[in-house]
């Protein structure tokens, strides 16, 4: 146990860090932390450098997982899969895919042109933004293994539910016409070298990065702006235990946000910080990872106005299910 404090502290919070920018702070700039203005710098510091660096060693090494399974691999292995196993596995898979549900739209053309079942295909398309590897460890660096685990368990089971929701409904004629259209076509697989994979690896890092990049500075900066110049009565009553309707508020207000994860993460530890409840912090991150307008605007391209509605709908009630939920059991996972 104290090796893994260890490790969460000195690794995967680096709390080194904190301690050099608050030391260059305090004995080179004489800006106390202790202040708004002092704390929102170190605030920003930190966060900035921290997630850059755990977002550029995660991707580099999920990067290099996910080559073993590009599309056609994937969809061989979903094609062997029916019924809840197939959500289970499309969910599953969709934990390794590319980081935000736009980039995983071809991915789900491939697949409903391959023929595979559509509530499997949206376990997938689902689960796509929502949970990764990566995410579980920014989350543990963050929150704690408690609340890492749940993001991570709720994700997928929304994942599987909805997938099954979908399949149940008989939706099948409300994929856009031009996709039933589009031939499958068997490419064969090239076995990539280790130079290879390296390479792949390295180039996602920088492709992600030069997309991510700005929400990832913005996110931080709303973050530090709640936790340094915004009083703490304020935040709890509008996302706090004291408004009955937090949850909801917080899901709504992510919805027309676009971020990835790991620019919604520092406005997350913020509220949490100020005292926001574990669900409602929960609700407004997944809100911005799986309902973003852009994200939305792009599957209405690939599905009938029917399916879209459908889709946000379970998502949405589903988000908003598990935030109270999860408020209602945060003594368990704090």
């Amino acid at each position: 146990m104290q090796i893994f404090s260890w490790v969460n502290a000195q690794i995967l919070k680096m709390q080194w860090l904190s301690d050099i920018i608050k030391f260059i702070l305090e004995k080179v700039f004489k800006l106390s932390i202790n202040t708004s203005v002092g704390g929102a710098i170190h605030f920003f510091l930190y966060d900035v450098i921290k997630i850059f660096i755990l977002l550029s060693v995660l991707i580099f090494l999920l990067s290099y997982i996910q080559s073993y399974f590009p599309p056609e691999k994937t969809k061989k292995i979903l094609g062997r899969f029916k019924g809840i196993k197939g959500n289970i596995m499309g969910a599953l898979l969709g934990t390794i895919t590319p980081f935000c549900s736009c980039s995983s739209i071809p991915i789900f053309i491939g697949f409903t042109s391959a023929g595979l079942p559509l509530g499997i295909t949206f376990s997938f398309l689902i689960s796509s933004p929502f949970v990764d590897i990566a995410s579980f460890l920014v989350l543990l660096s963050f929150f704690g293994i408690k609340a890492a685990l749940a993001y991570v368990i709720i994700g997928i089971l929304l994942s599987v539910i909805g997938g099954i929701f979908i399949d149940k409904s008989k939706l099948d004629d409300q994929i856009q016409d031009y996709i039933r259209k589009i031939k499958d076509v068997d490419i064969e697989v090239e076995e990539l070298t280790k130079k290879q994979r390296m390479e792949y690896s390295l180039d996602q890092v920088k492709s992600i990065v030069k997309k991510v990049w700005i929400y990832i500075l913005l996110g931080v900066g709303i973050g530090s702006t709640i936790h340094n110049f915004i009083p703490q009565t304020i935040i709890e009553n509008i996302v706090g235990s004291n408004n009955p309707f937090a949850v909801i508020l917080a899901t709504l207000v992510g919805i027309p946000m676009y971020a990835d994860i790991f620019g919604t993460i520092p406005i997350a530890e913020a509220l949490f910080i100020k005292g926001v409840p574990i669900g409602t912090v929960l609700s407004f991150m997944m809100a911005v990872t799986a309902l973003s307008a852009p994200s939305m605007v792009m599957i209405s391209r690939v599905v009938k106005p029917k399916l879209l509605l459908i889709f946000i709908s379970i998502i949405t009630m589903g988000i908003i299910l598990i935030g109270y939920l999860f408020n209602m059991l945060s003594y368990l996972l704090v």
